[in-house]
């Protein structure tokens, strides 16, 4: 009789695809089945990410309710960022937890699964070349790591000391996971990576293959069946000319990019350690959108970081509206361990951080709410994925637009023309044209 597998994963799309390859490694060669209902399972793993302090409060109030509502006998994990940077001082905190295995270590999620109180946290460990077994969530979207860790040295960013040093994965290895994915009846891959477009700078064991992001790029499209292909987070410092014209050429990479600012600031950009300035990123921007016109650019910001001023924020609300992201990830800056900004004197109050957040929140919403209407009356080639309540399916845009229409489980994994009808501030509405 299977045991049953509980799993909660906080975070970042690569917390996810770390989540499916310990549900695999479990399922294969522990006998784990997977349970969405907490109580029933055997093992309870809480896959946790520290690059904000409130998932980090949230991994260990969700220990205790594991504990109150666990049944006898169930283990406990730890995995992922928090579990990195924290270790031991986590099994110190709650003796219950069974275990604790760091987001460099998830290959051995078998070694430790039936090892009282072990940690594993090296971030030396190269899993670039460690052979999954496989497991995806979503049938119709994969997730495809193309490097682990990462060597930029961001003052506000906790992830190189929880993922430890950039190295690729070598590309005949990510090819033949598209390539098994796409035989499986997906359709779309989403390439995974800290800064993905600085692919190749390092490999660990084993052949390197393709030498640059827009060489990967390139071979990744010539798999047979995949249509569309999409990748987070590029680095604005990595966006040269020749992955620009990669972006817009290739008829497989959807016309939508994430491109982090952080600030507006230039001073602040530089006492992040990004690498750009404001209007490196404002050229960027330019480029890809004369040359891909219907794009989708999103964003991340951090408002507060210490040392901003006004004119700082003002920075940040100018290049808001120069460029009109489609999507917005923004917070407050919130210290962090192992980062040079924690020990900065010139914090920003929290009162000041959160008026300014509340401003650019509400500017953003602004030119959302603009652009989500502009599709009104325009046709769209949306990819369904999921069916929704009241007979609706959902899917999204090449733009990566959330759109539902009426149907049923026949569309799915289907790519359907769209006419758009109306618009919410996050979802399209519309109906298929009939071939």
């Amino acid at each position: 009789m299977s045991k049953k597998l509980y799993i909660e994963t906080l975070g970042c799309a690569m917390n996810v695809r770390d989540s499916e390859h310990i549900i695999a490694e479990l399922g294969e060669k522990k006998d784990y089945e997977l349970t969405d209902k907490m109580e029933d399972a055997d093992l309870i793993l809480i896959n946790t990410c520290s690059v904000r302090e409130k998932p980090v409060a949230k991994l260990f109030s969700e220990i205790g309710v594991f504990k109150k509502k666990r049944k006898d006998g169930a283990k406990i994990g730890v995995t992922g960022c928090t579990a990195s940077h924290l270790g031991e001082e986590i099994i110190k905190r709650v003796p219950e937890v069974d275990f604790v295995l760091g987001a460099r270590n998830v290959s051995k999620i078998t070694q430790v699964v039936d090892t009282h109180h072990a940690v594993e946290i090296s971030t030396e460990h190269d899993e670039t070349t460690y052979d999954f077994s496989d497991y995806r969530s979503n049938r119709y979207k994969a997730l495809v790591n193309i490097s682990i860790g990462c060597d930029k040295q961001c003052t506000f960013c906790i992830v190189p000391a929880t993922r430890g040093e950039e190295l690729s994965i070598p590309s005949s290895i990510i090819v033949k996971e598209v390539e098994r994915a796409v035989s499986s009846g997906v359709k779309e891959v989403v390439l995974l990576g800290q800064n993905v477009n600085n692919y190749g700078r390092r490999f660990g064991s084993g052949e390197s293959g393709a030498k640059n992001f827009t060489e990967l790029l390139r071979e990744v499209s010539q798999v047979d069946g995949l249509e569309r292909i999409r990748f987070t987070s590029p680095h604005p410092l990595h966006m040269d000319d020749e992955f620009l014209q990669e972006f817009a050429d290739n008829p497989k990479v959807c016309p939508q990019i994430h491109v982090p600012l952080q600030s507006g600031s230039t001073q602040l950009l530089k006492r992040m350690k990004r690498g750009y300035s404001k209007e490196w990123f404002l050229d960027r921007c330019h480029k890809i959108r004369q040359m891909v016109p219907n794009v989708a650019i999103s964003t991340d910001i951090i408002v507060g970081f210490p040392g901003e001023s006004d004119e700082d924020f003002a920075d940040t609300m100018d290049v808001l509206e120069k460029v009109r992201f489609d999507q917005l990830f923004s917070f407050k800056y919130s210290p962090r361990p192992h980062t040079a900004a924690a020990e900065y004197e010139d914090q920003v109050p929290d009162e000041i951080a959160s008026e300014r957040l509340t401003r650019l929140q509400a500017r953003h919403r602004e030119i959302q709410d603009e652009i989500m209407q502009s599709r009104i009356g325009e046709t769209e080639e949306v990819y369904f994925e999921e069916l929704k309540s009241g007979g609706k399916v959902a899917g999204r845009t090449a733009t990566g637009r959330l759109t539902m229409v009426d149907g049923s489980e026949e569309l799915l994994g289907q790519i359907k023309d769209v006419k758009i009808e109306k618009a919410s501030l996050t979802t399209l509405f519309g109906k298929i044209i009939k071939s």
